[in-house]
């Protein structure tokens, strides 16, 4: 075991660092988090520049995976990775991996923005690119919790988290407004941007960062590495094509390989599950569910995120495709303004995510993250009841009202999560929290386009084709456009395109009309009026969906319990040591006393009670929170997975 510096407590710290360490840590990580997030994000305002760029229509249906695993390659792989990298960090060095991931990250922002190809060719360029810059990112998110979580103490890591939660979210949003701004000037600035920040990024890492946590040599356990990523690819995939139609559905839910990829993954994941209970150093230790905290936080975390990760989504569709065309802006300009539009999410976060990390570390994380979520739920109601065609005044406090409750619920979380774990598993343990939470967004991205787009499926070609025929086009080319697949339709809105043009173009029917018909037809307000109705069906059945994992994510959220942080358990020397110590101070004989002691070691559970051997134990690992001691704590309160902890 390598232990570069131990606090008091006995948890690793910055003792020999300096007292700024600890903010060298949190900047570099704020740093690194925020450049990832808004790679995330980015191209959801970027594609249409892109794919002019390069050349390539993504609504051709033979280019839409293409236009898939631009749009959803980065987070599936970041997925994917996290908790891998994350458990090779607990073994290796969480600094040393996080270092190599700011590495990564930046090579392949340069090769991304160097991009001279074009057609699929361009295309497939980008996605092999964007995979690896991935994996840069995924080395980042599952170390830099950790890092954090070694660096600040207990009753400061709610702070923390709720800084580096600024940038986690603050990052989305704000690659949405850079990708507005860049992509018109030149489609690779949104590439380019990164660049600068990641060199310094990681230079500035490899010269202060200092590995500080708990490593205990292990081998990698290349089974369950490669079950887990078999079975997540396989899950996060298998999403990913139910958004295509198949076989005259509107969604791909009926094709054998998307339900064979899921549930065949799913079985994958399972024996991942049997295999990790079995090998001697497995790469997620499972026992770790068994601490409620850890458990009941995931479970919260990834109900959130089912919750609200297809909402950015819909939400930017739904100005995109309907509102924005409404008042007046024109479909190219629409992606900008969505992002311009949207800042109301960020700033509910940027105010609330540090204020309840603070308190959190005060009164704990369950008041605070189960009020987030409360409140983030009632906004998912509230967002029902707006009328398609908004008053912006209602629309902007909705989503402020949300990203309150998120920036209450995100940092106290976080930080209950990482304070429940061993020292030596907050790498994996960091890793399973962020897996839990990408993968439900790739799976709320999913569900909630199915939804919409079921919705759509219902009402949109009867609206569609009656619209159609009384602006005058041909019956026959009415009915063809009316019946394709309502998906096209929303990514056409999505990148920014007036689906209507890219609909009835095919078909020649434009060219029959006179100018003042096509100029109708493919106007601003044509194609929202038509769809206003059928996608306000969809999208308040997905809002509904919305509340109510929000609202199973409050149950186990509260269910947390109270305030819970992991405290070593001390070792036989240092029970004898403790005891020896104390014999001496209390006048006793020392050979009695570790022969009790051993006596008491070797009773089932190897629970001693001697007050002299806690005395002596305190004084080395005692906890530094209350004043109960180690040894207190490990008779005292629950020993789950194998460690003890404190229940405030």
């Amino acid at each position: 075991m390598t232990v570069d510096n131990v606090r008091p407590d006995g948890d690793p710290g910055t003792a020999g660092r300096g007292k700024n360490y600890k903010w060298i840590a949190l900047s570099n990580t704020t740093l690194g988090i925020l450049m990832v997030t808004i790679n995330q994000s980015i191209l959801l305002i970027s594609l249409p520049a892109l794919f002019r760029g390069i050349k390539l229509n993504p609504l051709i249906p033979s280019n839409t995976s293409y236009f898939l695993w631009i749009f959803m390659g980065f987070i599936l792989v970041t997925a994917v990775l996290v908790v891998s990298l994350g458990r090779v960090g607990d073994i290796y060095g969480r600094v040393k991996m996080y270092n190599l991931g700011f590495a990564v990250f930046t090579v392949f922002s340069i090769l991304l923005s160097v991009t001279w190809l074009t057609g699929p060719a361009g295309a497939l360029w980008i996605i092999i690119m964007r995979v690896f810059q991935g994996i840069g990112g995924a080395f980042l998110f599952a170390n830099s919790t950790a890092i954090l979580t070694d660096a600040f103490p207990a009753d400061e890591r709610g702070k923390a988290m709720g800084i580096n939660g600024i940038a986690a979210v603050g990052g989305s949003f704000l690659g949405l407004i850079l990708g507005g701004v860049l992509a018109p000037i030149e489609w690779r600035l949104v590439f380019l941007v990164s660049v600068p920040f990641g060199l310094f990024g990681t230079v500035w890492a490899y010269l202060k960062l200092r590995d500080n946590g708990i490593r205990i040599p292990a081998k990698i356990d290349w089974l369950g590495n490669a079950l887990f990523a078999i079975g997540l690819i396989a899950v996060l995939t298998g999403i990913v094509y139910s958004l295509l139609p198949y076989g005259g559905h509107p969604t791909g839910w009926t094709n054998p390989y998307v339900l064979t990829a899921i549930f065949g993954g799913i079985v994958v994941l399972v024996l991942f599950g049997w295999v990790e209970t079995r090998v001697p150093a497995p790469m997620f230790r499972l026992s770790l569910f068994k601490i409620r905290s850890f458990t009941c936080g995931n479970i919260a975390g990834m109900l959130g995120a089912l919750g609200r990760g297809g909402l950015q989504f819909m939400l930017i569709i739904w100005l995109q495709g309907i509102w924005l065309p409404q008042h007046g802006y024109s479909f190219a300009r629409t992606p900008l303004w969505a992002g311009i539009y949207m800042v109301p999410l960020t700033i509910g976060f940027l105010l609330l995510g540090p204020l309840s990390g603070i308190l959190s570390d005060r009164y704990g994380a369950r008041l605070f993250a189960t009020a987030g979520l409360i409140v983030s739920g009632a906004s998912f109601l509230l967002l029902e009841l707006l009328p398609i065609n908004f008053s912006y005044i209602w629309f902007a406090l909705l989503i402020f009202m949300f990203a309150v409750g998120m920036g209450l619920f995100f940092s106290p979380n976080q930080a209950s999560v990482m304070n429940s774990l061993p020292p030596d598993q907050r790498g994996a343990g960091a890793g399973m929290l962020n897996t839990f939470q990408n993968s439900a967004t790739v799976l709320s991205m999913g569900l909630f386009f199915t939804i919409v787009t079921l919705g759509l499926a219902s009402r949109l070609p009867t609206h569609l084709y009656k619209g159609l025929v009384a602006a005058g086009v041909d019956p026959s080319a009415a009915h063809l456009v009316a019946n394709e697949p309502p998906i096209g339709s929303l990514f056409s809105a999505f990148l920014g395109e007036n689906p209507i043009q890219e609909l009835l173009g095919p078909t020649g029917a434009l060219s029959k009309l006179s100018p003042s018909q096509a100029a109708y037809i493919t106007g601003r307000s044509f194609f929202p009026h038509l769809i206003e109705a059928p996608f306000a069906a969809g999208l308040h059945l997905a809002f509904t969906f919305a509340a109510i994992a929000t609202a199973i994510a409050v149950v186990f959220s509260a269910f947390r319990g109270r305030r819970y942080m992991h405290q070593p358990v001390p070792t036989a020397e240092e029970l004898a040591e403790g005891a020896a110590e104390s014999a001496g101070v209390l006048g006793l004989d020392e050979t009695a006393v570790l022969t009790g002691l051993d006596e008491t070691a070797a009773r089932p559970g190897g629970k001693g009670n001697g007050n002299g051997s806690r005395a002596g134990v305190a004084r080395r690992s005692g906890n530094g929170h209350n004043g109960v001691s180690a040894a207190s704590a490990s008779s005292g309160a629950d020993t789950e997975a194998g460690s003890s902890s404190e229940n405030i």
